[in-house]
């Protein structure tokens, strides 16, 4: 495949690089990667040494941790647009997840010590990479609390309103139930359940291996759902 032009253009789609100046840029694109990852290849391992930033230019990807025995849960799903390795970027210690390719991903790889050296001298930047590490952190803390006080029901509900995004006017959701139940914490059959039943409540509608929302103002909210 013929390698992406990785250009100061490009680097200025995603926000974190839009806050460097055309020197920065240039000081910082000689040293980026262009990667390649095909459906369910693995990008970082947890427990890998910390070396870089990745930014994807298209593709998703999931971020999962697993118990040695196979076993799997998926934290979160992350598309074109968004940046993956931040939090081994500022503390410098393991990957605490790893991260796999759910299609075919074109990355950009940005190594820790040329970004660091960027975000030494540009306060902004350096801010906008912290709000990102909070807000992931923050969205631990809402899973968790999802766990904790939410039945299957509407963990299901929560993770199709989080992941629905508009396609020729509908809302579509894009995983499958493996990925729902990975997420929400419980089995693939309770999933594909609660699944048939929404759409028996005409919530939902089947298209292939992707799922309409017909309504998201019916789908329960958290308030609703809490034991």
């Amino acid at each position: 495949m013929q390698s992406l032009a990785v250009s100061a253009t490009l680097l200025r789609t995603f926000p974190l690089f839009a806050r460097f100046s055309d020197a920065t840029l240039d000081e910082l694109l000689p040293k980026i990667q262009h990667r390649s990852y095909s459906r369910n290849s693995s990008i970082l391992r947890a427990g890998e040494k910390s070396n870089a930033l990745y930014a994807i230019v298209s593709g998703k990807v999931k971020i999962v941790i697993d118990d040695g025995e196979g076993r799997e849960a998926t934290l979160t799903i992350m598309g074109p647009g968004e940046l993956f390795g931040e939090m081994s970027c500022i503390d410098g210690k393991p990957r605490s997840a790893s991260v796999v390719a759910l299609e075919h991903c074109e990355v950009l790889y940005v190594p820790s010590s040329a970004l660091v050296a960027c975000l030494s001298h540009n306060f902004d930047a350096a801010m906008y990479l912290l709000t990102i590490a909070v807000g992931r952190l923050r969205g631990a803390d809402e899973k968790i609390a999802a766990l904790a006080l939410m039945d299957v029901r509407g963990r299901v509900a929560r993770l199709l309103l989080d992941t629905a995004h508009p396609v020729a006017g509908e809302w579509v959701v894009d995983i499958g139930a493996e990925e729902i139940a990975r997420t929400v914490g419980a089995s693939r059959e309770m999933v594909s359940r609660v699944v048939k039943q929404m759409i028996e409540a005409g919530l939902l509608r089947r298209d292939k291996r992707k799922i309409v929302v017909l309504d998201r103002s019916s789908l329960p909210t958290p308030s609703a759902v809490l034991h």
